[in-house]
């Protein structure tokens, strides 16, 4: 197990070890306004001993946003929440990173004054988003079928990206992730299932893949590729996209994103949300596409991350349910303490219970 405790070089930043916090929703951000509070602060600040965090989604614009108490970070309000969250886990010796977030149609009317979410195409879809409910406590609700981007209104999200990249600097976080996965904006872009655009954003592979590089490439500009990263899930099989053909487009964009010198390539495996598992097959053409540090995340085990450390299919592994229960998850591992088990009735919305009160070891 002493591969998971070796430094890590990702980019420009240092990681202590390579057991990543994975992106996890949690809905508990203050609303109105979704501003990072004084509950989140305590929840990235327990788990600063991860060889880095990433935060979950943060939506990069309001039509982004598809579930209730989210946070965001386009607003000032949102940028100071952020950075006592940053400031917060970099007292405790930790590294954090930002995701940016737009879910596209995974999205309901009711969070955007009745307009429609939107997408790269009009398709309807079957899915569920969590709004608010009339008792003020999560409810799930069919997502409505989506309205298509306009060309204009792709390049306006892809100025939002930018700014929130900028913002997601100056609230103090280390690295920004772009996430492109599961089944939101830019994953409906990529997937032909949901594309069917008949513009330079659909048809073919590099014209679907067009909206995410654009996205890539205005975040760097706002920053700097050693601090960026991007998550994709080839053959995702998540809120209702099922990317059955998506490896050849996994590997399209890992070649393009080496191109570009990205700080990291965190791929998310189908198999955790009931999709396909991944084969090494897959894993070493992926290598051989990106040479710079891949974090592979997907209902891993120990023995999983392991043994890709070991094969070199992967530099790092990210923890998502073991995280939640287990705020010291990396001292856990090391020393073979037994672990928590995680609450899903817990996971979503709420307070403190089943977010910053499960125990950490003592001593």
């Amino acid at each position: 197990m002493s591969t998971l405790f070796e430094p890590l070089t990702v980019g420009g930043t240092t990681l202590s070890n390579r057991v990543l916090m994975a992106p996890l929703t949690r809905m508990r951000a203050t609303a109105p306004g979704d501003v990072p509070n004084d509950l989140m602060v305590d929840y990235y600040r327990q788990r600063a001993g991860a060889g880095l965090i990433i935060s979950e989604g943060t939506q990069v614009s309001p039509i982004g946003k598809g579930y209730m108490d989210t946070p965001g970070i386009y607003s000032d309000e949102q940028v100071e929440g952020w950075r006592r969250v940053t400031d917060a886990v970099h007292a405790e010796g930790g590294k954090i990173a930002a995701q940016l977030w737009h879910v596209g149609r995974v999205s309901h009317d009711s969070l955007h004054d009745g307009a429609l979410p939107v997408s790269a195409s009009a398709l309807p879809y079957r899915n569920r988003t969590t709004v608010r409910g009339g008792d003020g406590r999560p409810t799930r609700v069919d997502c409505p079928t989506p309205r298509a981007l306009t060309v204009e209104e792709i390049a306006a999200t892809v100025e939002d990206y930018a700014t929130a990249t900028a913002n997601a600097r100056a609230a103090g976080f280390d690295l920004v992730e772009i996430h492109g996965a599961h089944g939101y904006l830019i994953h409906q872009f990529l997937s032909a299932e949901s594309n069917h655009r008949t513009d330079e954003y659909g048809g073919s592979l590099e014209n679907r893949a067009r909206l995410a590089l654009e996205v890539v490439d205005a975040v760097v500009a706002a920053s700097d590729p050693r601090y960026v990263g991007i998550r994709i899930s080839p053959l995702g099989s998540f809120n209702g996209l099922e990317d059955a053909a998506g490896q050849p487009m996994g590997l399209h964009l890992a070649a393009e994103l080496a191109k570009r010198d990205l700080a990291f390539l965190h791929l998310s495996e189908p198999d955790w949300a009931g999709g396909p598992a991944l084969d090494d097959e897959f894993r070493k053409a992926l290598r051989a596409a990106f040479a710079g540090p891949i974090v592979g995340a997907g209902n891993y085990t120990v023995e999983k991350a392991v043994r890709l450390l070991e094969a070199d299919l992967i530099d790092a592994a990210a923890f998502g349910r073991a995280f939640i229960a287990n705020p010291d998850l990396p001292q856990r591992l090391r020393t073979g303490a037994e672990l928590n088990d995680p609450v899903p009735a817990t996971f979503y919305g709420g307070g403190a219970e089943g977010y910053t009160d499960y125990p950490a070891l003592v001593g």
